[in-house]
Order: structure tokens, then C-alpha cells, then sequence
């Protein structure tokens, strides 16, 4: 039987805008505003590490490609992660 995460009380503040926002959804999926937090920073976090994969993978290419036209694509493309548009 798996083990239950123990978990850790934090307080933040969020601004107005955004308290509204995380209401709106949790009324919606008919939750409560503290789950709705949850799910979005598990989702931030993994999406974050998503990126992170993508990146070396992209750098690992770059470092594997031997033609000149590639090269230049995936440096533009790791520049664009890095630097945005």
C-alpha cells in the first residue's frame, strides 16, 4: 500500500486578479482553491522540467549535427528557449 505525501501548510498571497481567477476555476470543477493551487503548480513544475528535457535534448542535437543549416536552426531554437521571440 502506498504511503500518503504528508503535507506542509504554507501561506501566500496572491494578487487579486489571480485569487479570482483560481476561485472561478475551483467553483467550476467544483474543488476547493487550495487543490486548484496544487494542480497548477504541479502542472507549472512539470511542464518547467518538460522544458528542461527538451532543452539538453536540443543541445545534445545541436552538438550530434554536422550540417551547417541544422546547426543554425537549432541554435536559433535553443536561443528562442533561452531569450524568447
Amino acid at each position: 500500500m502506498a504511503k500518503k505525501e504528508k503535507s506542509v501548510r504554507q501561506s501566500i498571497s496572491l494578487p487579486h486578479r489571480i485569487a479570482k481567477h483560481v476561485h472561478a476555476i475551483a467553483n467550476v470543477r467544483k474543488t476547493s482553491a487550495n487543490r486548484v493551487l496544487v494542480d497548477l503548480i504541479e502542472a507549472g513544475l512539470e511542464s518547467k522540467e518538460s522544458e528542461k528535457e527538451r532543452f539538453f535534448a536540443l543541445a545534445n542535437r545541436l552538438s550530434e549535427a554536422t550540417e551547417p543549416a541544422e546547426r543554425e536552426r537549432l541554435k536559433k531554437e535553443l536561443a528562442r528557449m533561452t531569450f524568447g521571440d
